[in-house]
């Protein structure tokens, strides 16, 4: 019989270190020829355990960005940007943390947050956060806001009003 002996710590601490990195990345992804999505992060970390996510980070002033676009006409439609973002692979939820912004190409909408969540199970984007929205000369803000994940169904909660402004 074997035992292990020596530094169980060391051991369990590997548990918080990145088994890939990936330093100034620039992602696309696409189906069937049409692309769907393209990212940039300064750092990206993917962890297999305690549990698989995959971390996008900010660095030297850059910060993750995300560009959704149409699979349709290939038309930009949503972008994100943040100070960082998770992926937790196993349960397909993305959040994104840190003077988050959003813009929709389509409604024309700005949105900015504190952190955004997205699941895609449920095809839904939320956060229980403040929301500060912009649509042209008209800015609205409220407690959190949940919408689909195509941006099309944006609801503001608790929304505490709305100011129109002359630029």
């Amino acid at each position: 019989l074997f035992s292990c002996t020596g530094n169980m710590q060391a051991i369990s601490d590997r548990d918080n270190e990145a088994d890939q990195e990936v330093v100034g990345a620039h992602v696309h992804r696409s189906d069937a020829g049409h692309l769907q999505l393209e990212l940039d992060a300064p750092l990206i970390q993917k962890y297999e355990r305690p549990r698989a996510k995959t971390e996008y980070r900010s660095a030297g002033g850059d910060r993750v960005s995300m560009r959704f676009f149409d699979e349709n006409d290939g038309h930009l439609k949503v972008s994100i940007t943040a100070d960082s973002a998770i992926s937790f692979d196993d349960r397909n939820i993305m959040e994104a943390h840190g003077d988050v912004v959003v813009i929709d190409y389509g409604s024309g909408d700005t949105i900015y947050l504190i952190d955004l969540y997205w699941n895609s199970n449920e095809d839904r984007i939320y956060s229980d956060n403040p929301v500060r929205a912009r649509n042209g000369n008209r800015l609205t803000e409220g407690d959190g806001f949940t919408s689909d994940e195509r941006m099309e169904n944006l609801q503001i909660t608790h929304q505490r009003g709305v100011i129109e402004f002359n630029e």
